[in-house]
Protein backbone atom coordinates (compact mmCIF):
# COMPACT_ATOMS: atom_id res chain seq x y z
CA UNK A 1 0.00 0.00 0.00
CA UNK A 2 1.27 3.54 -1.15
CA UNK A 3 0.72 6.16 1.21
CA UNK A 4 0.84 9.85 -0.70
CA UNK A 5 0.64 12.48 2.53
CA UNK A 6 0.00 16.18 1.62
CA UNK A 7 -0.39 19.26 4.00
CA UNK A 8 -1.89 21.99 3.25
CA UNK A 9 -0.52 25.18 5.55
CA UNK A 10 0.97 22.77 7.87
CA UNK A 11 4.51 20.87 8.05
CA UNK A 12 4.69 16.98 7.55
CA UNK A 13 6.93 15.99 10.22
CA UNK A 14 8.32 12.60 11.18
CA UNK A 15 5.50 12.01 13.70
CA UNK A 16 2.73 12.68 11.81
CA UNK A 17 3.95 10.95 8.72
CA UNK A 18 4.97 7.35 11.08
CA UNK A 19 1.12 8.57 13.13
CA UNK A 20 -0.56 8.29 10.11
CA UNK A 21 1.14 5.16 8.35
CA UNK A 22 0.59 3.33 11.89
CA UNK A 23 -3.01 3.91 11.28
CA UNK A 24 -3.33 2.65 7.95
CA UNK A 25 -1.72 -0.25 8.63
CA UNK A 26 -4.65 -0.80 11.07
CA UNK A 27 -7.18 -0.45 7.90
CA UNK A 28 -4.54 -2.91 5.47
CA UNK A 29 -5.28 -5.75 8.34
CA UNK A 30 -9.40 -5.52 7.35
CA UNK A 31 -8.74 -5.56 3.80
CA UNK A 32 -5.72 -6.08 1.98
CA UNK A 33 -6.94 -4.88 -1.62
CA UNK A 34 -5.39 -1.29 -0.95
CA UNK A 35 -3.55 -0.43 -3.62
CA UNK A 36 -2.94 3.81 -3.07
CA UNK A 37 -4.12 6.29 -0.35
CA UNK A 38 -3.82 9.72 -0.51
CA UNK A 39 -3.98 11.86 2.48
CA UNK A 40 -4.56 15.78 3.01
CA UNK A 41 -3.53 17.26 6.08
CA UNK A 42 -4.79 20.82 6.42
CA UNK A 43 -4.86 23.80 8.76
CA UNK A 44 -8.02 26.58 9.06
CA UNK A 45 -7.09 29.09 12.01
CA UNK A 46 -8.22 26.80 14.45
CA UNK A 47 -9.80 24.14 12.79
CA UNK A 48 -7.12 20.64 11.97
CA UNK A 49 -8.84 19.05 9.13
CA UNK A 50 -7.62 15.32 7.60
CA UNK A 51 -8.87 13.64 4.57
CA UNK A 52 -8.00 10.76 2.74
CA UNK A 53 -9.30 9.15 -0.34
CA UNK A 54 -8.55 5.07 -0.53
CA UNK A 55 -8.31 3.32 -3.77
CA UNK A 56 -9.51 -0.10 -3.50
CA UNK A 57 -9.99 -2.96 -6.12
CA UNK A 58 -12.69 -1.58 -7.85
CA UNK A 59 -13.86 1.05 -5.91
CA UNK A 60 -12.33 4.75 -4.30
CA UNK A 61 -13.94 5.61 -1.03
CA UNK A 62 -13.15 8.96 0.81
CA UNK A 63 -13.85 10.69 4.34
CA UNK A 64 -12.93 13.62 5.84
CA UNK A 65 -12.59 14.47 9.74
CA UNK A 66 -12.19 18.09 11.18
CA UNK A 67 -10.96 18.61 15.14
CA UNK A 68 -8.79 21.18 16.98
CA UNK A 69 -6.29 18.36 17.43
CA UNK A 70 -4.60 16.54 14.39
CA UNK A 71 -4.17 13.86 15.88
CA UNK A 72 -7.88 13.13 16.77
CA UNK A 73 -8.85 14.45 13.07
CA UNK A 74 -7.05 11.45 11.92
CA UNK A 75 -7.90 8.94 14.17
CA UNK A 76 -11.68 9.93 13.61
CA UNK A 77 -11.07 9.93 9.49
CA UNK A 78 -9.42 6.57 9.74
CA UNK A 79 -12.62 5.30 11.86
CA UNK A 80 -14.71 6.46 9.07
CA UNK A 81 -12.97 4.68 6.29
CA UNK A 82 -12.55 1.66 8.61
CA UNK A 83 -16.19 1.64 8.42
CA UNK A 84 -16.51 2.31 4.94
CA UNK A 85 -14.06 -0.02 3.95
CA UNK A 86 -15.45 -3.14 5.90
CA UNK A 87 -18.90 -1.96 4.27
CA UNK A 88 -16.88 -2.61 1.04
CA UNK A 89 -15.62 -5.96 1.97
CA UNK A 90 -19.29 -7.31 2.85
CA UNK A 91 -20.62 -5.85 -0.72
CA UNK A 92 -17.77 -8.27 -2.41
CA UNK A 93 -18.79 -11.56 -0.15
CA UNK A 94 -22.36 -11.20 -1.50
CA UNK A 95 -21.22 -11.64 -4.51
Amino acid sequence: MQINLTGHHIEITDSLRTYVDTKFSKLERHFDHISNVHVILNVEKLAQKAEATVHLSGAEVFASAENTDMYAAIDSMVDKLDRQVIKHKEKLKKH
